[in-house]
């Protein structure tokens, strides 16, 4: 039903929202990277609308601070401090050209990211259940970027590469844009629905041998490691972390119970 929903806005690109959605319903985050108009932020959109989500979209530019992101906190009438919620206080936020931003605002969504929290003031405030930031990158564009830390690549469940639609696809899409069609899309899921998926797929039982699998193969990434293989130990500097491991354990849950 979600993915016939979605279909109503999106043309194709079946593989990306498959992605998206196990990601959202694994609890992980996504790093989309594609050139200007292939409707990432109307595909983001749409899919929040589909799961009942709030959805906040941030423009990343050179001169964003973090208190842009995060919020911050004003003197009201009665000469009080009060915290203002920024945009981060969402269920889905769409972090648009996250690698135009100078380090110190990339790092202010890194909290919020792994830990689901914001601190201001010496305050921590709790984020909405459930929270998925997707970033965006141009991947044509790289003059005035910042590239994001490997601490922050880290947090980053999947890295989706988003192509150019078929020829059939674009076709389609120029027809449905071009016109005064007025596309209303249904709510199939909520909040408390997503919460209790995520909950459900976090009981599903893995076998020792599937867990084996995917410590082996995170670990055979690793330079100068009893497992790393030469070609490893001659052309990668850093493998990858015990979260990649994590990930590709919860990922294989969600899709084995998605299908």
């Amino acid at each position: 039903s979600l993915k016939q929903e979605i279909a109503k806005v999106i043309v194709g690109q079946d593989k990306v929202i498959e992605q998206i959605l196990i990601s959202i319903f694994s609890g992980g985050h996504v790093l989309l990277i594609g050139v200007p108009g292939l409707a990432k932020t109307l595909m983001v959109n749409t899919i929040s609308k589909a799961l009942g989500l709030e959805f906040k979209r941030i423009q990343f530019t050179p001169d964003l601070m973090p208190s842009d992101i995060l919020g911050s906190e004003i003197l009201d009438k009665d000469r009080n401090f009060k915290f203002i919620k920024g945009p981060v206080f969402s269920n889905i936020v769409l972090a648009d050209e996250i690698n135009r931003t100078p380090p110190k605002t990339q790092a202010a969504l890194l909290e919020a990211m792994q830990e689901h929290k914001v601190t201001s003031g010496g305050k921590t405030y709790d984020l909405d259940r459930p929270f998925f930031v997707l970033a965006t990158q141009n991947p044509i564009e790289q003059e005035g970027t910042y590239p994001l830390p490997e601490a922050q690549l880290d947090r980053f469940m999947f890295n989706v590469v988003l192509d150019y639609p078929s020829y059939e696809e674009e076709l389609q899409v120029i027809k449905s844009t071009t016109s005064d069609r007025n596309v209303i899309l249904n709510k199939v899921l909520d909040a408390e629905q997503i919460i209790s998926y995520q909950q459900l797929i976090r009981k599903i039982p893995v076998t020792d041998n599937v867990m084996e699998y995917a410590v082996r193969l995170v670990a055979k990434t690793r330079p100068n490691t009893l497992m790393a293989t030469e070609s490893v130990n001659k052309f990668i500097s850093w493998g990858a972390g015990p979260r990649a491991s994590q990930n590709l354990i919860i990922a294989a849950k969600t899709k084995a119970l998605s299908e």
